[in-house]
């Protein structure tokens, strides 16, 4: 049996926590700054936690995470 690959887009953008769940950047956070509210870009630059129904695609895509 072959190794199994790792999905590189997918390793650049979750990371897993030390219970298991994953974790990834918040969208909308790289331009267009000014329309939005500082209240709003300090929540963009906070992670987030993936919802547990799409837990389980990202773990087959990093299986040595």
């Amino acid at each position: 049996m072959p190794k199994m690959k790792t999905h590189r887009g997918a390793a650049k953008r979750f990371k897993l926590t030390a219970t298991g769940k994953v974790r990834h950047g918040k969208a909308f956070g790289s331009h267009i700054l000014t329309s939005k509210s500082t209240k709003r870009k300090r929540r963009i630059r906070q992670n987030g936690i993936l919802a547990a129904v799409d837990t389980g695609n990202v773990r087959r895509m990093l299986p040595y995470l």
